[in-house]
């Protein structure tokens, strides 16, 4: 179903735009995207080293790079989609009750088409060289080993995701230098082991295209063993989830204050005609704008998505509400 809201984007109606279909493209382009970059530079530094030789690109290079990029990704367009970039983070988000069932396979299509149009893209432009960009066991690591040695970082990562993304942690924006910390942390020290992939698109897109199925299970199952013991962890600590800040973080907002409208217009604080924007205090949360005010569409004066009937998936001890803070970038 698509809502709309008199004209206003449902991107600043912030009540409703989890739920309009018409977003839909954008949300999947942003994960294609994201995940094109990761898997770019994360494959991207085992294919440089084998074209040059040597090892151009050292380890810890290599390590650090995948988080750097999560991070920008999460900063930068994290409110489009909520930056998975991961089938096992979606599947724990939808586990969660954050994130809905039925976007989880399309979210899970984009990311393998990132992954591959990435590797295609590498393979294009410097050449096929072996099994570099791969993530294999290390020498003397077997596929079972492997397959633990991810679920064990996965569970980590996932716990991340999900810790930073409830409301329990006023964090917002600065929850990615959690992500990407731990993303680095597990690079460094995991690589040698099993690649840390910690990503089952990240590694059976590569897969796919350099036609290369070595120990392929452990890079699928462990992630997604991960996932699973991370979702429980968290409802250990956390009870059940669904609440506003998490759902925010693991579906995007696009934007919550985007308005759409000529460049005077917005400095004016008015909208594009019929839009049914006002000037600044009209209730969009605007630097220098006041509370909403009544007949705004964006609830009760001074109400914004913490307060009571703003927001899908209320009551969950995720929710702001109840004590948390801003949604974390999933």
């Amino acid at each position: 179903m698509t809502l709309r809201s008199f004209g206003v984007p449902n991107a600043t109606a912030r009540q409703y735009d989890f739920w309009d279909t018409s977003y839909e493209w954008r949300r999947l382009f942003s994960e294609l995207l994201g995940t094109f970059l990761l898997v770019t530079v994360a494959v991207g530094g085992g294919i440089v080293n084998a074209r040059f030789g040597g090892d151009v690109v050292p380890g810890p290079v290599r390590a650090v790079g995948p988080g750097l990029m999560v991070m920008a990704v999460i900063l930068f367009m994290g409110t489009v989609s909520g930056a998975h970039l991961n089938p096992a983070v979606s599947l724990a988000f939808a586990l969660r009750g954050n994130f809905p069932w039925g976007r989880v396979v399309p979210y899970i299509v984009a990311q393998f088409a990132g992954a591959v149009l990435a590797t295609l893209l590498l393979i294009g432009l410097l050449g096929k060289h072996g099994s570099a960009g791969l993530t294999l066991p290390g020498p003397g690591i077997s596929t079972a080993t492997a397959l633990a040695w991810e679920a064990l970082l996965t569970t980590g990562l996932v716990s991340v995701i999900l810790g930073t993304a409830s409301g329990a942690q006023a964090l917002g924006p600065i929850a990615a230098l959690g992500v990407s910390s731990y993303i680095i942390l597990a690079g460094l020290f995991g690589a040698p082991v099993s690649g840390a992939s910690m990503n089952p698109a990240r590694s059976l897109g590569p897969a796919l295209v350099l036609g290369d199925w070595t120990s392929w299970w452990a890079y699928l199952v462990g992630p997604l063993i991960g996932a699973l013991i991370a979702v429980a962890f968290a409802f250990v600590l956390r009870g059940r989830g669904g609440g506003a800040a998490a759902n925010r973080a693991a579906q995007g907002t696009l934007g919550a204050l985007w308005r759409a409208g000529a460049l005077g217009q917005l400095e004016a604080g008015l909208g594009p005609p019929g839009s049914g924007l006002g000037p600044p205090g009209a209730g969009l949360g605007l630097p220098g704008a006041g509370p909403s005010q009544p007949g705004a569409g964006l609830g009760p004066p001074g109400a914004g998505p913490s307060q009571p009937g703003a927001g899908p998936g209320r009551g969950g001890p995720d929710d702001p509400a109840a004590g948390g803070g801003p949604a974390a970038p999933g």
